[in-house]
């Protein structure tokens, strides 16, 4: 599917973005692989780390809300997988207008970019924060969310498919709790913070996200919401599993933080169908013809139903974080 294909990541030089270009490179032959980002030192950083890839991969310093410079960049390119946003809540709500620049405009760009130079397929990744957004964060991917499903309706003779896919916070990725947690344990904390002792997560490790993302780049027809089917932890167990020894302490939901995580909410249960190993939402507009949709392996859920972390079905328990995070890399 990827063999031969030249792929463009916005934001490539994060987390996500590391992990899948070598993931791409160890196991596919792309054509080339270009990092779109606006940070030169992370680029260099990275460059150096794949040195031995230097003829698959291309370097672009540019900024997704600068539609000119992502044209350039979009000469001949088959896929855009879309990571670049600002993601931290309390970044997002002290610079409100930067957030929209970036996660709104910033998305605009990317459709127009890619409707105009013949891309094939665009895959944007989401998180649960757009799922009844209570922060900026949310409201400005909800809105993002929206723009690439909508996108769909106007791709005409250039065929170009838009899908989004949706996780929370990658475990162990930056600003996750996992590291924020392991850098009070190893700088002499005596206790740990927990900002409500009921508050629930979903796990997803970087390999799943890239997974999700090469099925959304491989199945979707246009317009689909592609969510991984993933266990939820307790967060009070995490603090266990990491420092049983650490007295935990409550400290109160933060300004735009959740007590659990939503991916499916239940006014998308009319059009979200369940598979072996994740759920889709498919886009509820005149545009869609549902009929025409592939459904034989999946089911229908109900209406009314809720993918949240607090109800979920499937659980780890404080032996089985142990062992993620002593087998994960933890990103500061």
């Amino acid at each position: 599917m990827l063999n031969g294909k030249t792929i463009l990541i916005t934001g490539g030089t994060g987390s996500f973005g590391n992990e899948f270009t070598r993931y791409i490179l160890e196991n596919y032959d792309p054509k080339k692989i270009i990092i779109y980002s606006r940070d030169e030192y992370k680029q260099f950083v990275m460059r150096n780390a794949f040195r031995e890839f230097d003829d698959k991969l291309r370097f672009f310093i540019g900024d997704v809300r600068d539609e000119a410079r992502l044209r350039r960049a979009l000469k001949d390119v088959d896929y855009i997988v879309h990571a670049a946003a600002l993601k931290q809540v309390p970044a997002c709500e002290y610079n409100p207008m930067e957030a929209v620049k970036t996660n709104i405009d910033g998305a605009m760009s990317v459709i127009n970019a890619a409707l105009d130079t013949g891309v094939e397929k665009v895959v944007a990744l989401s998180t649960d924060k757009a799922v009844n957004p209570v922060n900026l964060y949310g409201g400005t991917k909800l809105v993002s969310d929206k723009l690439f499903i909508a996108a769909n309706a106007y791709t005409g003779e250039s065929g170009t498919v838009f899908s989004v896919v949706r996780y929370g916070n990658v475990a162990g990725s930056r600003g996750s709790v996992i590291p924020f947690f392991d850098n009070l344990i190893k700088s002499g904390a005596t206790e740990l913070p927990i900002t409500d002792f009921q508050m629930t997560r979903f796990w997803i490790s970087l390999y799943e996200g890239i997974q999700l993302v090469i099925k959304a780049l491989g199945e979707a027809t246009g317009g689909e919401t592609f969510i991984s089917k993933i266990p939820s932890f307790r967060v009070v167990d995490l603090a266990t599993a990491m420092a049983p020894d650490l007295k935990q302490v409550e400290v109160g939901i933060r300004e735009g933080e959740k007590l659990h995580e939503c991916m499916v909410p239940a006014a998308d249960s009319l059009t979200t169908y369940e598979y072996e190993k994740n759920f889709i939402i498919y886009p509820h507009m005149e545009w869609f013809d549902m009929s025409a949709v592939n459904t034989k392996d999946g089911v229908k859920v109900t209406a009314g139903f809720v993918y949240d972390s607090g109800t979920n079905t499937e659980w780890l328990s404080v032996d089985d974080l142990r062992k993620l995070i002593a087998a994960m890399d933890i990103h500061y």
